[in-house]
């Protein structure tokens, strides 16, 4: 009897230990994936920016940035953000654009879970898209599962994440390193500071901030090339003008109309 109720004992003593290190290994993994919250002045819901495309002297298309809605997605409230870029029908002859991309970018800690991505320019179309498990760091797409680390960006969400930044203490040349994610690897993103200028769009003249994304893959067009953007020298960052250089010359992007905007832009001139 006394030998039974030993091994009773040992046996509870066991099963309590176990019941412990499962709480503690439950514990350890909710803080594992307490997310990270960043303070973000620069955009909010409802915010548009639309731009007018030029490919040298003629008007070749217009682009919009948009921020339409906030949804729900592996159970975190994000911004779901829409860029398209089309041509204008009298270039369309010429050369055909019907580009539609969006990211999914989680509201408190201004990374991507979701990223689609339709290219549709003359006769070439790319379609990709990509789930973005921040959790277990792995990135889904149609072709497989990769490894990723957190807090691992697309080129829109990656966009948005750079205009919450502070640069007022960056001195020209200086960068900032984040990580781009395109079809099955990660790539280095560094975003490159060259300064400051005051320039003159449709919407108006603004002071701004200078910064070139040093993109090695997934950009924004077909033909990958260098990418200039002017943000206004606020908190609220509005890019007003992105200059990207193709094979053949340049297409630059300028700010025409804006709505929604998280705030007063302070740096726009009267």
């Amino acid at each position: 009897m006394n030998s039974e109720i030993k091994r009773n004992k040992k046996i509870l003593s066991v099963n309590v230990i176990l019941f412990f290190l499962i709480l503690l290994s439950s514990a350890q993994a909710q803080t594992k994936f307490e997310f990270r919250k960043l303070e973000n002045k620069a955009f909010k819901l409802g915010e548009k920016l639309t731009y007018e495309v030029n490919y040298g002297f003629v008007t070749a298309g217009i682009a919009e940035y948009s921020i339409p809605k906030i949804v729900k997605l592996a159970g975190r409230d994000v911004y779901n953000v829409v860029f398209n870029v089309s041509s204008v029908s009298a270039f369309d002859p010429f050369y055909k654009v019907r580009d539609h991309y969006e990211t999914y970018i989680d509201v408190e800690g201004i990374f991507p879970w979701r990223f689609e991505q339709h290219i549709r320019e003359g006769g070439y179309s790319r379609d990709f898209s990509a789930f973005f498990d921040q959790r277990k760091g792995k990135a889904k797409t149609s072709e497989g599962s990769y490894d990723i680390p957190i807090y691992v960006h697309d080129i829109v969400s990656a966009f948005y994440l750079g205009r919450t930044f502070d640069y007022s203490k960056m001195k020209v040349g200086d960068k900032v390193h984040l990580e781009n994610f395109y079809k099955d690897k990660t790539y280095p993103l560094d975003i490159l500071y060259r300064g400051k200028e005051t320039i003159s769009v449709k919407a108006g003249k603004f002071d701004c901030i200078i910064l070139e994304p040093l993109v090695q893959e997934g950009g924004l067009f077909k033909n990958e090339g260098s990418i200039v953007i002017w943000l206004t020298n606020d908190d609220l960052k509005i890019p007003v003008k992105v200059k990207t250089k193709v094979l053949i010359g340049s297409i630059d992007a300028e700010l025409s109309s804006y709505t929604g905007l998280a705030g007063e832009s302070k740096a726009k001139r009267k």
